[in-house]
């Protein structure tokens, strides 16, 4: 047996993830153990999670494998420095101390972190997400696109995968970035860079594309293949301490929008003009990858194939017959990749053909908790609750659901990624016209414009949305069917006027331009979470439910049991579905909801 531990750290979203024999064994993001959104930090309890699930330590680990190269990032950093000095000097004296106290001594770091006593191989940045996004893919040859904001030097990468082999064959390099471009916009609009983006994304629906034109002329040079350049006379990035500077402000028409500012009219039309141009980028890209690689699948992976209303104009434009994107797609998934890449590339293993759907196993790759466990704990913190029998989870949970409940679902192995996809999920029922803004207010303690995901059954999906394929992990957006929509006398309101809009039968998970996150289900990878959603329809004729992450703003997912009843109390969730057993909000009435932050308790 040869166990590979990939880690990705020092950056945002530090993870780890275990390969044994080549099969992903464990995989988690240390911000669910930390409670920290999108922690940088060293990965400890992530790598002790994967070392656990899989029996062993970290004497028996035989490759450990980081995810990028840091002394070619310190490269970069430097080059950058140098080549726009002195205008970069507050910039150097803020980061260099940064990398001479830690990232230039990673491996020792790494040891001390985990007690790891062998060789540590570094990978490439890129190469790990094209690994992670090829290798556990049902293809057995495709077409690899990797974009985000900077590797080491690149930004995007194209490329292709047959049978174990994988190359990178042509790329973009720093500081010409989609990525970057879009998270100057996140950064502009008021929102916090490398978490705000979806946000940027949801906000677009409810503008017009009035900015585009100011884009292309001034911001980026876009060629027909998808290759491009920045006008860095706009940026102030690459020395700078904000992402945007005057010119740019003068440019589009203000100063940045302050957090928790007013958002007006232009700052929609600027969140939609910055999503439509990222959109023709990918398009193109993703043409260009098809020419190259004469292949009729596509791999996605990288922070910008979080972008699932791109994906879906990929998907629909009909280059590529098929698309898989990596759950993981941001730099938590280059754990993984950097693992894979090792086992494959450089010992040089053959792919498993065991890969149906894929070889992700639903993500569902995290920590999980026992009935015992669950109930040990909910004793010593005096919660109320019922058990239920396992034939009745679903029906119980479903008829909640159909009354109008929300219900928090904490069940089996929590999700890889930075979607919740029915393991660690609030739950509601679709159809409900004030469900979105229930959730978002009152639950999510959110911007009241942010959509929610639908989750349907799998084999139902295309009769609810225009959509042929599955969707497992959230990362394409499809119309609403036609005949599910509620037909519109006229479409005169802007703006956030357009959110209480009655659009469709499933008015919940209905965006302002009719479009949909779709999660689609599969009975055999997630069959309890399938089966609510078909004691649901079985109860109302209707296959979706209002899917969700099991958190509040600000925070990670929750990961154990402990974290789930913090924030099911602090929030007006009803009900609680925790392993076997129920939770009644109303039979805690009177009572205080302070409960312990953390439980060490052993996994399962």
């Amino acid at each position: 047996m040869i166990n590979i531990l990939g880690i990705s750290a020092f950056y945002h979203d530090s993870a780890a993830a275990l390969l044994s024999d080549g099969e992903i064994v464990a995989a988690a993001q240390e911000e669910r153990f930390s409670r920290k959104k999108g922690d940088p930090a060293f990965p400890k309890a992530a790598v002790n999670f994967c070392l656990r699930q899989a029996g062993i330590t970290i004497d028996d680990v035989d490759h450990l494998v980081f995810y990028d190269k840091p002394l070619v990032k310190f490269d970069r950093l430097l080059e950058t420095y140098m080549s726009i000095a002195p205008s970069g000097y507050r910039s150097l004296v803020r980061g260099i101390p940064i990398w001479m106290k830690e990232k230039l001594w990673l491996e020792s770091i790494i040891r001390k972190e985990s007690g790891y006593d062998k060789d540590i191989a570094f990978g490439d940045h890129h190469e790990s997400h094209a690994a992670s996004a090829f290798y556990p893919s049902p293809f057995d040859s495709a077409a690899i696109l990797s974009v985000d904001g900077v590797g080491e030097w690149s930004t995007t990468c194209l490329g292709y995968g047959k049978g174990a082999e994988l190359a990178l064959t042509h790329e973009l390099r720093f500081p010409h970035s989609v990525g970057l471009l879009y998270s100057a916009m996140t950064y502009y609009l008021g929102f916090r860079v490398n978490s705000g983006e979806y946000k940027v994304m949801g906000l677009a629906p409810y503008g017009e594309p009035s900015f585009v034109r100011q884009i292309y002329e001034e911001l980026i040079d876009l060629k027909e293949d998808g290759s491009f350049r920045l006008n860095m006379d706009y940026f102030d990035f690459l020395g700078g301490l904000t992402m945007t500077n005057l010119r740019f402000d003068k440019l589009l028409g203000g100063s940045p929008r302050k957090s928790e500012g007013e958002m007006t009219q232009r700052h929609m039309d600027l969140a939609r003009s910055v999503q439509d141009v990222t959109e023709e980028i990918i398009l193109r890209l993703a043409k260009t990858a098809q020419k190259l690689s004469g292949e009729p699948n596509l791999c996605l992976a990288g922070g910008v194939a979080l972008n699932c209303v791109a994906n879906g104009k990929v998907l629909r434009s009909g280059i590529f017959d098929k698309l898989w994107i990596q759950p993981a797609s941001g730099d938590a998934g280059g754990a993984l990749g950097a693992a894979l890449a090792f086992w494959h590339r450089k010992l040089e293993k053959p792919r498993s053909k065991k890969r149906e759907p894929d070889a992700m196993r639903g993500a569902l790759l995290g920590p999980k908790y026992s009935n015992d466990q669950i109930e040990s704990y909910l004793k010593e913190e005096e919660i109320p609750y019922r058990k239920l029998e396992p034939e009745t989870i679903a029906k119980e949970v479903a008829a909640l659901l159909a009354d109008g409940a929300v219900v928090g679902w904490f069940q089996g192995r929590m999700e890889f990624g930075p979607r919740a996809l029915g393991s660690r999920s609030i739950l509601g029922d679709a159809r409900d016209t004030d469900m979105q803004t229930r959730m978002n207010v009152k639950i999510k303690f959110r911007e009241s414009f942010r959509p929610f995901a639908p989750v349907v059954k799998e084999e139902r999906a295309s009769d609810w949305f225009e959509i042929d394929c599955p969707s497992p992990y959230m990362l394409l957006v499809a119309q609403v069917a036609e005949d599910k929509l509620t037909p519109q006398d006229s479409d005169t309101k802007s703006g956030f006027d357009k959110l209480y809009q009655v659009r469709s039968k499933i008015q919940a998970v209905t965006h302002v331009d009719n479009s949909a996150r779709v999660q689609t289900v599969n009975h055999k990878v997630n069959p309890l979470y399938w089966a609510v959603i078909n004691e649901f329809e079985n109860q109302t004729g209707c296959p979706v439910l209002v899917n969700t992450s099991f958190n509040v703003r600000g925070e990670p997912i929750v990961e154990s049991p402990a974290d789930a009843v913090r924030c099911f109390l602090r929030t007006d969730m009803d009900y609680l579905s925790i392993g076997a057993f129920l939770i009644d909000k109303s039979a805690r009435k009177g009572k205080p909801v302070e409960t312990s932050w953390r439980k060490d308790l052993p996994l399962d």
